[in-house]
């Protein structure tokens, strides 16, 4: 699925970690756009919108829907997070600011362990979900949701990824998402399976030839 040369997306992110991680996700398949041309909020100079939804996809459509107003130029947004069985499904769109300062990761991850150091090993099922939005400036609005089911370790393991990567163990492996490498994890990951389900919209808003079905809201 082709895009025509030229063409450019803003990820709206402003966390550099998680705009390399679309790249290498999006760049393989999107053929005919630069990974140069893919480019995160703050490349573009974007303020970060205020994310008051309620659910994944709300909190990514808003941020998708600023940065295309922004720019002008189709605009693609995830809000993912951990969602934990015992908890509810909590951390859940709270994930990054659990521990009460927002993007700290280890903060997090050591309130998040203190909750269910009592949990056995049997109940500490677990999933990352990815929401992943794309909006275009003639008001096109698709959503595709994609999931990684796993178990939480007991203690953080790995040196790669972000987040929660170093609690989750893929369902099937023995490794945590920092332990495996970034081509294994973007092959499995809810956001890797998010976004490649959004690929013909964005190629379509993009240019190329159109996707078939109607845009979902």
């Amino acid at each position: 699925m082709s895009v025509p040369a030229g063409a450019r997306l803003v990820l709206a992110t402003h966390n550099q970690h998680k705009v390399g991680e679309l790249r290498a996700i999006l760049a393989p398949v999107l053929p005919g756009l630069d990974p140069a041309a893919i480019l995160g909020a703050r490349d573009v100079g974007a303020p970060e919108p205020v994310e008051d939804g309620v659910t994944f996809a709300e909190n990514a459509l808003i941020k998708a829907r600023a940065l295309a107003a922004y720019t002008g130029l189709p605009a693609v947004a995830d809000d993912s997070g951990l969602a934990v069985d015992v908890l509810g499904g909590a951390p859940g769109i709270f994930s990054a600011r659990w521990s009460g300062r927002h993007g700290d990761d280890a903060a997090n991850l050591a309130l998040l362990l203190a909750q269910l150091a009592d949990v056995r090993p049997e109940h500490r099922g677990a999933r990352f979900v990815c929401a992943a939005a794309l909006v275009t400036p003639d008001g096109t609005e698709h959503v595709e949701v994609g999931t990684l089911e796993g178990t939480l370790a007991t203690a953080p393991l790995g040196a790669g990824g972000f987040g929660y990567d170093p609690v989750l163990v893929p369902a099937g492996d023995t490794r945590t998402c920092a332990e495996l490498t970034p081509a294994e994890k973007n092959a499995i990951s809810h956001r890797g399976r998010a976004f490649r389900a959004l690929v013909p919209a964005v190629v379509a808003a993009l240019g190329g030839p159109p996707h078939g079905g109607a845009p979902r809201r």
